[in-house]
């Protein structure tokens, strides 16, 4: 059983007075763990549809951010990838070397190295996007327009309160 306690969000009130245990608020109610749980199973459900497409999960992300967000910085890269600097930058070196992203400078600013898709880059997502957003759909099954309005307005505040850079 998960649940043992609380249902409710903590206020800053009743932190004050005494930090409840995380048996009395219930694993079905701790965010962080219900994020996890659901940030694992995503992720476990994406791996086998990116076998089939012959990538991996930074290779993904890295297409996937490159489609929406053309031209980002390797810091831009890291952050939108939930990947360590160092270890995007080594990825990219392999994602270049097969073709799928090519690193420039930016115009203007010989100290700003940029990221863009190649045609290769852009037609593998391209193929992949449909098996991921499948997935997408299936995990968000039974959810109505209100409920999603409200999921990701609440997601957005949770991430502008534990934002911890500038992205």
């Amino acid at each position: 059983m998960l649940k043992t306690g609380a249902a409710s969000k903590p206020s800053s009130e009743a932190m004050s007075k005494r930090v409840p245990a995380l048996a009395e608020i219930g694993l079905d109610h701790f965010a962080p763990y219900l994020l996890n749980r659901v940030s694992a199973r995503w992720n476990a459900d994406l791996q086998v549809r990116m076998r089939e497409h012959g990538l991996n999960t930074i290779q993904m992300r890295t297409l996937a951010v490159l489609s929406v967000i053309p031209n980002a910085t390797v810091n831009e890269l890291a952050v939108y990838t939930v990947t360590e600097q160092s270890t995007m930058s080594r990825a990219l070196d392999g994602i270049v070397r097969e073709g799928l992203v090519r690193r420039q400078q930016r115009p203007g600013d010989a100290r700003v190295r940029e990221v863009h898709l190649t045609d290769a880059g852009r037609d593998v997502f391209r193929r992949f996007w449909p098996a991921m957003y499948a997935e997408y759909q299936r995990m968000f099954e039974g959810i109505d327009a209100e409920e999603w309005d409200g999921f990701v307005a609440t997601l957005n505040k949770v991430l502008l309160n534990i934002r911890r850079n500038d992205l």
